[in-house]
């Protein structure tokens, strides 16, 4: 017979309930799909894709205020695996950084003891992923390396600082929101703090400035411009303007380069840097709800936005191409008058109440798809976006322009047929929005789409204290087959919560009472009484309610039927050892017995009963014998059939008649009366010794009060072992047996609660006081573990009980849950031990060596030429258990994404762009994006017999900046340029707009600008000459030698800028681009050469900035291969790669290239090729994933040869055995 094994592992676990207020902004989604957020002074790590809490970390000492996941922006390999890398902050000043699947902290950072404002990681650098930037208050930055706790600069400034933010183009840039204003910082280095105050800007609120009068356009720009507000200013404002203190928020626009957005509570402002002025407003009519917080995203010109009644929105700049103009008509010259931001899609809000109300959201950062938001009651509710195809009938009724799907998926163009999973992520479900004048190519067939927010996922937490628990009753043999560990949860509103301790999960969630629930116990394993009284009149009598519910169907009965209207309130209630009877305590009126089976009235005790402080039922009874009795009647009434009538006494006989009658009757009820007993104390510390049997109750023993006790608050029995605790922190040992009895002072006060542990033979005991609680072994009289409030726990102790034999529970004031180990330690758990209900996809939980052999499995498909998700079919010599987790890890993927991975038609490039989003590899994903781009249009360019359609592909999105097509970087450039010319409101904003103007070539409209400047004006003879010099500078020979004279002579005397300006307006924009260069202005030069110059001209100067990046000193490979492959130079990517010792990407990246076919044949292509496949199928050896390492050693020719001898035993040998 096989052995029953039951799936019951209760683990130590802590269940959350309502934040604080200071966890208001501590929500992180990580790269890797985990959300953490802080629960008082826990950090709780949830799936999101399944919302299920993976882990609760638990070490800080007060209430959390910031968590930041480590970036992903590295490449991966078993020296630098995957991991969970969490910081977490405090109101105290403390940092500690996780080791979130092991459950460990690896550091701890203290420098100040005031709350940490803000907290980050730093990106940039190739070289080190453990710097951590964060704001000590008042006015500190603090660089500090989050592997070893040090220390690396720190540096003060003049204003309390609120927040900061860093530029996503460039690392060196960092923006600090102040109490004044705004604090730019242009030289941020890792290796040194930075040097200077950093230039000081001031806001004025949005509601107080004045509308400024524009200056006479000569453009005809339109008259809704003169509602222009100045906002950023160098001088301090006035004191009618409101200060800075409104503005909730500042972030960078990952979108687009060189835009910050301000948030305040109406609107959201969207500022150009370079002019240092409002582009775009995102408003909130009179009757709208505020904004709370907003999230910019990278992959579309979009904005997430929390508002206060818990609805999020997103919002997507508008498109323009979509204004047609009639050929005859004149072009209008600046069709874009501002940034719009159109509300595409809302969820539901929340119901607020002065308890509940939203307090922050976080957005999927790998397919920026999903946001979650944080309810102040422990709520967690992930809302997806998705996407659905437009009706012709439904088409723009709201007067939006429409947004259309993208051609491409995955990086790659598919057709109408092909399988694709536009859900993906946000760049799949819409196609960019159309730069200004641009059109869709022709030709194309284009899907119009709407965007719609489903509620994916919802977590929810404990309600909020008074919190009162009891475990279901224990584990034994006979109930092994059906036990589920439930624990019952009783609440201040009146619902019990069932919670499934074996998951952490809610199983039930039933509303019994309309007041506080004050106490639990279970009658069987499915079902339990619950009481609750409600606050007391005049008269102190109450309404009690005393319910019996049943668990499988929810039903709950009054068990007391009509009583418990106006009444002294009820102390207590105790159900007997075999859940026959029941004990009702009340403050000022006897006890009542009840049958809990009948649910019938035993006995009233009479009005001169004793008072009753304490009370407890016995373990012993008599079932057993009366089984025996009624065994030995089944035996006597077989053997009366048998035996002849007169052969039995007419005694024995009426004895048996009277046992037929008492076995009729227990047939009839299902159960035997057995006899059971209690004691109770009384005021005088008396105790008292009553027996129940049926419905008969005696009273059989008093023993007098012991005169070391005080007044006696609570019982507990087990065996020959009673406990009695009293009010002044006195245990009181009896043991029966031995006839001994033995008072323990534990100097404790009050003792609120004992309670022995389940389980034959266990002895041990918790006691429950006001500041804490204890741990006794009642056999050895002695100690066990001590847990005390604000000593060594900052929580205070609501109720207690237990879990299993070695396990307890204890309800806090914060809220929350705790199933703890006997030594009452609170620690976290390991992430792999956990018991889930439902699968989670992330590969971070596997050991390092495994997670990338799962990630060479998806890569290389098909494996032997079948697709496949089942680990079993590759020859991989893992053990057993691995290659098990390996299995469920690609069993928990959704299905669309497993037919994706398993459809022939799915490209190579694709396949990697899928994976790395679904590692959430930050660095893998930028790369993959580029590559995919530039591979397809490269070779698109070599085919000749492409369709033109086919040709005009869409371009790389703008947030790639200076990684896009010359084309389309230089139509962003205008754009902008219009944009500020449009909004300009001062002789500096114009003076600003003519200099990028005259860089950008638009000579004739620098030209109109520099003949507005009035005559007033002292710059008036200067801009008079520019102008002059603009339109005759291309005409003549020996004026451009002239100009390129004064132009270099200009730049050798520290005046840059004009000199730069100068060459430009002669067209030697090359030679500009060079002493740009030589100055360090790389990303200026960048910046010109895309603009201004021809593809070859252009691509000398990037390849000269690559140079520049790969150098030591800068090290930034990473960005110089995404440059490298805007420029199609895929050989030098291939061999950037492989020095990089980037063996899989190399590998990977290769094989792409050769199916588009990009790659010229020649000798060093091929030592290169062999080199790198070599070098890969190493790799994949070391991680034991034989068949993949088989599969690229064969590939690599003769440098693989060895290799392939490793791996493959000669054939022979095979043959011989």
């Amino acid at each position: 017979m096989l052995p029953l094994t039951v799936n019951f592992k209760v683990s130590s676990r802590t269940l959350t309930g309502a934040l604080s207020a200071y966890n208001k902004a501590a929500v992180d989604w990580g790269w890797q799909g985990l959300i953490a957020y802080g629960c008082h002074s826990l950090v709780v790590v949830i799936d999101s894709g399944t919302a299920q809490t993976l882990q609760v970390l638990e070490k800080h000492k007060a209430d959390v205020v910031k968590v930041k996941w480590a970036r992903e922006n590295y490449h991966h390999n078993i020296g630098s695996p995957y991991s969970l890398r969490l910081a977490s902050a405090d109101v105290t000043g403390k940092i500690i950084v996780w080791d979130v699947a092991a459950g460990i902290a690896q550091c701890e950072i203290q420098e100040h003891a005031k709350p940490i404002q803000d907290l980050q990681w730093l990106w940039s650098q190739d070289a080190s992923r453990d710097l951590l930037l964060a704001v000590h208050p008042p006015n500190y930055i603090v660089l500090w390396n989050a592997d070893t706790g040090t220390k690396l600069w720190k540096k003060s400034y003049a204003d309390n600082i609120l927040s900061f933010s860093f530029d996503p183009f460039d690392p060196s840039h960092l923006t600090l929101l102040t109490s004044e204003g705004i604090v730019f910082i242009s030289d941020f280095s890792p290796s040194k703090p930075p040097a200077g105050p950093g230039r000081k800007v001031y806001i004025s609120s949005p509601h107080s400035s004045p509308a400024h009068s524009k200056l006479a356009a000569a453009t005809g720009a339109k008259k809704a411009l003169n509602k222009v507000r100045i906002l950023i200013t160098q001088e301090k404002p006035s004191a009618e303007f409101v200060a800075l203190s409104d503005c909730l928020q500042l972030a960078y626009l990952p979108s687009r380069r060189g835009h910050m957005l301000l948030l305040y509570p109406r609107e959201v402002l969207i500022l150009d840097l370079e002019v240092n002025q409002t582009v775009g407003v995102v408003a909130i009519e009179r009757t709208g709800v505020p904004f709370l917080q907003v999230i910019p995203c990278s992959q579309r010109d979009g904005l997430f936005c929390l508002h206060e009644n818990g609805c999020i929105t997103l919002r997507v700049r508008r498109s323009y191409s979509s204004v047609p103009t009639t050929s005859h008509e004149e072009p209008d010259p600046d069709p874009v008058q501002e940034l719009t931001y159109d509300l595409r899609s809302q969820c539901d809000a929340i119901r607020v109440t002065k308890t509940v109300r939203p307090f922050c959201m976080a957005c999927c950062p790998v397919n920026e798809n999903a946001a979650a938001l944080i309810v102040s009651d422990g709520r967690v509710m992930i809302w997806e976006l998705k996407s659905a195809a437009c009706h012709r009938s439904s088409r723009n009724s709201s007067g939006l322009s429409p947004l259309y799907s993208p051609v491409s998926f995955c990086g790659v163009p598919v057709g109408v047929l092909q399988s694709k999973l536009p859900d993906l992520s946000l760049d799949n479900m819409i196609a960019q929005s159309a730069v200004a004048g641009e059109e869709h190519p022709e030709g194309s067939v284009l899907q119009e789409v709407y965007l719609k927010f489903l509620l994916t996922g919802l977590l929810s937490g404990l309600p909020s204290p008074q919190l009162t628990v009891r475990m279901c009753p224990p584990l034994t043999t006979k109930n092994i087959k059906i036990y589920q560990p439930l624990l019952a949860v009783g609440t201040g509103n009146g619902s019990v919560l069932v919670y499934h301790l074996t998951s952490g999960l809610l199983h039930k969630e039933l509303s019994v009472h309309s007041c506080e629930v004050r106490g639990i116990e279970w009658t069987s394993l499915t079902g339990f009484l619950s009481f609750a009284t409600s606050t007391p009149n005049n008269m102190g009598l109450v309404r009690n309610e005393l319910q019996l519910v049943d668990l499988p169907t929810g039903r709950s009965i009054a068990f007391r039927g009509e009583r418990g209207g106006d009444e002294p309130a009820i102390e207590m209630i105790k159900v007997s050892h075999l859940k026959q009877y029941l004990a009702v305590v009340f403050k000022d009126k006897p006890l009542e017995l009840w049958d809990v089976r009948t649910c019938t009235l035993l006995r009233e005790m009479s009005k001169n009963f004793p008072t009753v402080t304490a009370l407890e039922w016995s373990p012993s009874h008599n079932l057993k014998s009366l089984r025996k009795k009624q065994l030995a009647t089944r035996e006597a009434m077989a053997r009366q059939t048998v035996v002849s009538d007169t052969e039995l006494s007419i005694a024995e006989s009426s004895v048996i008649s009277l046992l037929q009658e008492a076995e009729s009757k227990s047939e009839l009820s299902q159960n035997i009366s057995a006899r059971e007993h209690f004691v109770f104390t009384d005021s005088d510390g008396q105790v008292y010794h009553f027996t129940v049997e049926g419905n008969s109750v005696k009273d059989s023993a008093r023993i007098p009060p012991d005169g070391s006790m005080g007044s006696v608050t609570c019982i507990a029995w087990k065996g020959d072992m009673l406990v009695l605790g009293d009010v002044d922190g006195n245990l009181n040992f009896w043991d029966l047996k031995g006839r001994v009895s033995r008072g323990i002072p534990t100097h404790r006060s009050w003792v609120r609660k004992i309670r022995f542990a389940p389980g034959k033979g266990n002895q041990k005991l918790i006691a429950m006081y006001n500041d804490g609680a204890e741990v006794w072994d009642t056999k050895e009289v002695q100690m066990v573990s001590s847990v005390r409030s604000g000593r060594n726990v900052t929580f205070r102790i609501l109720d207690v009980d237990w879990c299993t034999s070695d396990k307890v529970i204890l309800a806090s004031d914060d809220g929350c849950i705790r199933v703890l180990e006997m030594s009452m330690k609170s620690t976290c758990f390991r992430m792999d031990e956990q018991e889930l209900t439902e699968p989670v996809w992330c590969p971070y939980l596997l050991i390092p060596r495994a997670a990338l052999a799962l990630k060479a499995f998806l890569l290389h498909q098909p494996w032997g030429g079948q697709y496949s998700l089942d680990i079993s079919c590759v020859d991989y010599p893992e053990n057993e258990e691995i290659k098990k987790l390996l299995q469920e890890q690609l069993n928990s993927l959704s299905s669309d994404i497993k037919k994706l991975l398993l459809d022939p038609e799915f490209t190579l490039l694709q396949r990697c762009l899928l994976v790395s989003r679904l590692y959430g590899d930050e660095s893998e994903l930028q790369f993959w994006t580029v590559a995919s781009h530039y591979l397809h249009s490269w070779a698109r360019s070599a085919a000749p017999e492409a369709a033109p359609q086919d040709r005009a592909s869409s371009p790389l999105d703008i947030c790639h900046d200076v990684l896009c097509e010359n084309t389309c970087f230089q139509k962003f450039q205008l754009e902008r340029v219009n944009l500020q010319e449009v909004k300009r409101s001062t002789y500096d904003h114009t003076r600003k707009c003519t200099d990028q103007l005259l860089l950008l070539g638009q000579t004739d409209r620098a030209v109109q600008l520099l003949l507005e400047t009035s005559a007033d004006n002292q710059h008036y003879y200067c801009d008079a000459l520019k102008a002059c010099l603009a339109t005759t500078a291309p005409s003549s020979g020996p004026s451009q030698s002239t100009i390129k004279l004064v132009a270099t002579n200009m730049i050798a005397n520290g005046k840059l800028a004009e000199g730069v300006q100068l060459l430009c307006l002669i067209d030697k924009a090359a030679d500009a681009c060079r002493y740009l260069q030589t100055y360090g202005e790389w990303g200026r030069a960048a910046w010109l050469a895309k603009v201004r110059l021809n593809s070859e001209e252009c691509a000398d100067v990037l390849k000269r900035w690559v140079d520049h990046l790969c150098s030591p000193q800068v090290n930034q490979k990473s960005k110089a291969l995404l440059v490298l492959l805007s420029l199609g130079c895929f050989s030098s990517v291939a061999e950037t790669l492989h020095s990089m010792r980037y063996f899989d990407r190399a590998a990977l990246f290769l094989e792409a290239c050769l199916q588009c076919g990009v790659l010229g044949a020649g000798a060093d292509s091929q030592r290169l090729t062999s080199a790198i496949y070599a070098d890969y199928a190493r790799s994949l050896k070391s991680l034991s994933f034989k068949q993949g390492a088989v599969l690229f050693a064969s590939k690599a020719g003769a440098a693989g040869r060895d290799l392939l001898d490793d791996l493959e035993p000669p054939r022979q040998d095979l043959t011989e055995e």
